[in-house]
């Protein structure tokens, strides 16, 4: 028995819509990774709104790495979880540093940027296929991370004296 047969979607045209959340979840596997490592080792300025902030990344992270992988698996595909694969396919690569202050945030205003690209690309691919389920879980996605993107250009951004 196969899923696409009951929510009527064809195998045939539905790999690459597999294959483009594919990429978007070894994405967000790194990713994932980064945040806890900006949330465990910031320091500086900051410290304590930075630090509940990345949590609160992480954590939408982390439910958004779980609803692609399922995403794929109802559409026939396998998601991948071992971490050595993972790397190989991520775009998104391992930051491995601690930020000081704000330079994590802009390591994750940049990541969201690539995640934008993905997501609108997946949606396209989706929406050409009659796929609506992908296409509004990446237009939530996007609605979501656009208002995240004003919000922390908002915070980084520094106000000019005298006003």
């Amino acid at each position: 028995m196969k899923t696409l047969d009951y929510i009527k979607l064809d195998e045939n045209r539905v790999n690459n819509v597999v294959d483009a959340l594919a990429q978007l979840l070894a994405d967000l596997q790194v990713y994932y990774n980064n945040l806890h490592g900006f949330h465990w080792n910031v320091k500086g300025k900051g410290f304590f709104v930075l630090h509940e902030k990345y949590e609160e990344l992480y954590d939408d992270a982390a439910a958004k790495v779980d609803e692609i992988a399922e995403r794929i698996l109802q559409l026939g595909g396998t998601p991948e979880n071992r971490q050595s694969k993972v790397l190989k396919r991520a775009r998104v690569k391992e930051s491995g540093f601690e930020p000081q202050g704000k330079e994590g945030l802009e390591e994750v205003l940049k990541t969201i940027g690539l995640f934008t690209e993905e997501e609108r690309v997946i949606g396209v691919l989706a929406d050409e296929i009659g796929d609506n389920v992908t296409k509004a879980l990446m237009d939530d996605y996007l609605k979501g991370q656009e208002k995240l993107v004003w919000m922390l250009t908002s915070f980084l951004t520094c106000p000019k004296k005298n006003e």
